[in-house]
């Protein structure tokens, strides 16, 4: 469920008509509704009800100050996956303690800063990670919590570029060797073993592999129990799909966490879960102009102002999303092909059936999540606003680039 819906033939976002934003702050823009946002970690943390459980939102999905500020207030933990998404936490006031470090290349200076604001936990990918970390605390004299994240070999059945749990991803330890790097930590002056950390893919759509995946990990666990090594977490991730077209049936919020719970009954470990995609996807939408109708012998285009800049998903994993008009006309619709601008043929939407002329404007739905945090400024385009809406005001949360920004921390050498 969102809070984009049309009256009259008209397109809101929440209570505020989306031409009043398109015709204050111009096009492309993103705008998010914050009452989605705060529905979507509601609903999550609801399901978990009484049972210990920590949600880490996945920053890399919208790294929006007022968005993490947002979810902050909420009560929401972070999961982080470089310093530069560390240091917007760390900007906005969000206590150390309620952040997890995921990713497979944190650097030196990465764990020495997070260790020196003493976060809540790191997630290792590897035995040269692990002995980093303890080197870095070992020089801080501090000591560092941390998880192992195991490698399931769950085939999550997704796109191959957001599969993360098979044998042969760059994420993840295999089980015979995490069991012997636990064994390893445990022995480490600057090391304090706090769980055990899973995630097996992006934008699943059935639950079968996540509970193959957590049958997995706890068999894993009880065996390392057998081994002397307890853990108080387990970190499931996140990864569960959300509907990018209406008529798309999946496995709701709710199933999906009430699944996990069945599995874990009887065993005094606290669940972390991971969801960015989950919480901000349907939360917002990219606004476009249609600047150009072109046929061709084959088919017709609809050039918009928005290219794979400002949204690369259709570009990066041929991902779909619904498009619709931000104003109903009557009449027959046709069928187009929805272009960017960019100079790539790669800068393409998809085929929609849509009732347009040029000057009109589309709404690229569900575009919350790893759209405005993917974008770039390829092609020296710049990057878009975005905005907040609540209930019937809208927030102006990040300005246009201006063509100075573009250059303005370029230098040339000897200019005349």
């Amino acid at each position: 469920m969102d809070h984009f819906n049309y009256r009259h033939d008209e397109l809101y976002a929440e209570e505020v008509p989306v031409a009043d934003i398109i015709a204050q702050y111009g096009t492309p823009c993103y705008v998010y509704s914050r009452a989605t946002i705060e529905r979507h970690w509601r609903l999550i943390d609801e399901v978990c009800g009484k049972w210990p459980h920590r949600i880490c939102y996945a920053v890399k999905a919208n790294d929006n100050l007022a968005i993490l500020d947002l979810l902050a207030r909420l009560g929401s933990g972070f999961d982080i996956v470089s310093q530069g998404e560390l240091e917007r936490l760390l900007y906005i006031g969000v206590d150390p303690k309620r952040i997890v470090f995921s990713g497979v290349a944190k650097s030196e200076s990465e764990i020495n800063r997070a260790l020196s604001v003493q976060i809540g936990c790191f997630n290792v990918e590897s035995e040269a990670e692990l002995m980093q970390i303890q080197q870095c605390a070992h020089k801080q004299n501090k000591v560092a919590p941390i998880a192992l994240r195991i490698n399931p070999n769950v085939d999550a059945k997704t796109h191959p570029y957001i599969a993360t749990g098979l044998r042969d991803s760059k994420f993840g330890i295999e089980a015979a060797f995490a069991e012997k790097l636990y064994l390893q930590a445990k022995l480490l002056s600057h090391i304090e073993i706090k769980g055990i950390d899973c995630h097996i893919g992006s934008q699943l759509t059935s639950l079968e592999p996540f509970k193959q995946a957590l049958n997995f990990v706890l068999d894993f666990v009880d065996k390392m129990k057998g081994l002397g090594i307890f853990f108080k977490h387990i970190d499931m991730g996140g990864g569960l799909g959300v509907p990018y077209h209406r008529e798309d049936s999946l496995p709701t919020p709710a199933d999906y966490t009430a699944s996990l719970l069945e599995l874990l009954k009887g065993r005094p470990l606290e669940l972390i879960l991971e969801p960015g995609r989950l919480i901000m996807a349907n939360a917002g939408i990219l606004l476009s102009r249609v600047e150009y109708i072109k046929s061709s012998s084959v088919k017709q285009f609809a050039i918009i102002d928005a290219g794979m800049n400002d949204l690369l998903r259709p570009a990066l994993y041929q991902a779909s999303h619904e498009i619709i008009e931000v104003k109903k006309r009557q009449g027959a619709a046709a069928q187009y092909e929805v272009v960017g601008p960019v100079c790539e043929s790669s800068d393409r939407f998809g085929e929609y059936s849509l009732g347009i002329q040029s000057g009109d404007y589309l709404a690229i739905r569900t575009a919350g999540a790893y759209g405005a945090s993917m974008a770039s400024r390829y092609n020296a385009r710049r990057r878009a606003c975005e905005v907040m809406v609540e209930g019937g005001t809208m927030h102006l949360i990040r300005e246009r680039e201006t063509w100075e920004d573009l250059f303005s921390h370029e230098h040339r050498i000897n200019p005349s």
